[in-house]
């Protein structure tokens, strides 16, 4: 059933077919779908499910879907809804929420989920203490295997995992890590320091998320244990919130690369007046920076006068400028992303990146030059030439090292992607221009 189906059924009001699309469709085809809608009739086609079908497909969708739901739901529904998430998800709903209502939601849930959520609250936004689970089961290195068993049939289904299991000393520090695969072939009498590994991955609660989401992707981790400054055991990230973040700062960095701001909820979700706002400020902003170019070119009118056919090669060499800086700026902010350099490398990215612009320039300026030399005059195809050799140069070091430095000062190297390099290398590329046809022409 497509999405178009669903709305026409709202619309009829035929509610006994959509429940009986329902019984007989995925919990995750379900979330999907209802995030097509438009935020009326997905409230109305929540309304519909089975209260234990509806607390899947809440817990599959994305915080700003679940506020939309919320908002058409009776207040006894919204707190059984949020009585039910894991904390770790609950907390992310409420910090997308204005603080009036969040605050007055927190204060409906029971005791209990109310300390866990308000814990995890505590910690800075973006950090592995906000996206950790303060539910797991943890061991003592004194259990035998059967112990441990034991433990976890009492506290495993209110853990958020129990595949991956921590085993912690009598202050509950973390001394090693041990999976269930391991307690369930074991002897019954085995010791739990024999089962586990002390070579452990962990993260501390002020540590970034996307750090710690990426550790739990590169390590190939199911839960990540996360500690306090006293090295105490406090919460786990499983690899699905991992997963969940790293899918958040991806669709950031895509929006950013196309210079506007991030939708942070589902592309047809958003209304057309959003989009347009969302992009406004970016095209102002590369408005502003591109009058560097027209000031360029205001200053170099005279020599415009002279030689008119320089006017010809401005956007060739701007546009092979801005592509070659684009491509440098989108190598390195992927191996940024994945860890494969930093900031330490600056020195050897721009020296390589130095000589693949000067061999791309030079690939470039042999390629033109004869056309150039044969339609016009020799000097004139030295001037494009000698231009595309600095301008490929010069863009690849620019691209390579604006997105360290942005991120060496708190900047996401997103912000300072293709657009904005393309802008910078678009003005300082026509002086280098102007500048050797000064030089060469004589003019």
């Amino acid at each position: 059933m497509t999405t178009l189906d669903i709305a026409r059924l709202i619309d009829e009001g035929a509610t006994a077919e959509l429940t009986q699309w329902y019984s007989s469709t995925s919990v995750l085809e379900i979330a999907r779908e209802l995030t097509r809608l438009d935020p009326a009739d997905t409230a109305f086609a929540f309304r519909l499910l089975p209260r234990d079908r509806a607390i899947q497909v809440f817990e599959e969708l994305e915080p700003s879907d679940q506020q939309q739901v919320l908002e058409g739901l009776r207040d006894d529904r919204v707190i059984h809804l949020l009585e039910e998430l894991d904390p770790d998800d609950r907390a992310r709903l409420l910090e997308e929420m204005p603080a009036k209502v969040a605050k007055q939601l927190l204060n409906q849930l029971s005791p209990a989920e109310r300390r866990l959520t308000t814990i995890l609250l505590g910690y800075p936004e973006d950090s592995a203490g906000r996206l950790m689970s303060p539910q797991f089961v943890s061991l003592r290195a004194t259990m035998t295997a059967a112990d441990a068993m034991a433990k976890i049939r009492r506290e495993g289904l209110d853990a958020e995992t129990v595949y991956a299991l921590p085993v912690l000393d009598d202050e509950r520090h973390l001394i090693g890590i041990t999976g269930l695969r391991s307690l369930v072939l074991a002897p019954t009498d085995t010791l739990i320091r024999d089962l586990m590994t002390t070579d452990v991955h962990m993260v501390h609660t002020d540590t970034d998320r996307e750090d710690a989401a990426r550790l739990v992707r590169d390590a190939g981790l199911i839960a990540l244990p996360v500690v306090d400054s006293e090295q105490r055991l406090v919460g786990v990230i499983t690899v699905d919130d991992a997963m969940g973040v790293l899918k958040v700062e991806e669709s950031e960095d895509h929006a950013f690369h196309g210079a506007h701001s991030p939708l942070n909820q589902p592309y047809l979700s958003v209304s057309a007046l959003r989009l347009a706002r969302v992009r406004a400020l970016w095209l102002l902003v590369l408005i502003a920076a591109a009058a560097l170019t027209v000031n360029v070119l205001q200053f170099f009118e005279g020599t415009l006068d002279q030689a008119v056919t320089l006017a010809l090669f401005v956007p060739l060499l701007i546009g092979t400028g801005g592509n070659s800086g684009a491509q440098a700026a989108t190598a390195v902010i992927r191996a940024m992303a994945v860890g494969e350099v930093r900031f330490t490398d600056l020195p050897k990215i721009v020296w390589r990146e130095a000589r693949v612009g000067l061999m791309l320039g030079a690939m470039l300026a042999s390629a033109v030059f004869i056309p150039v030399a044969a339609i016009w005059d020799a000097d004139l195809a030295t001037v494009v030439s000698v231009t595309l050799i600095t301008i490929c140069t010069w863009a690849t070091i620019a691209g390579s090292a604006l997105p360290l430095l942005a991120k060496r000062m708190g900047v996401d190297p997103a912000v300072v992607s293709a657009p904005f390099i393309t802008t910078l290398v678009d003005a300082t590329g026509l002086v280098f221009y102007f500048v050797f046809a000064t030089l060469i022409l004589g003019l």
